[in-house]
């Protein structure tokens, strides 16, 4: 599953680590469009296996920002 940039900015913040379990309206991302944060939420519970934009990396509308497996968190 893709957490996709839902507008064109620069990466401020990346908020998750590869093998951390996030849920569903988790912020995972910080961009900053127009002089404005945005938080980009995960749309999925999960657990990141791929953070493939960096701070300061400019962003299209659409570019994967992290990617998540459906996997369950250890230990439940």
């Amino acid at each position: 599953m893709e957490i996709r940039a839902p507008l064109t900015g620069t990466v401020l913040r990346v908020l998750v680590s590869p093998g951390e379990w996030v849920r569903a309206s988790m912020p995972v991302v910080v961009l900053e469009s127009m002089k404005m944060e945005i938080a980009v939420d995960s749309a999925f519970d999960g657990v990141v296996t791929e953070i493939r934009r960096q701070p300061g990396d400019l962003v299209q509308a659409g570019d994967v920002l992290v990617v998540l497996d459906s996997a369950t968190p250890e230990g439940t």
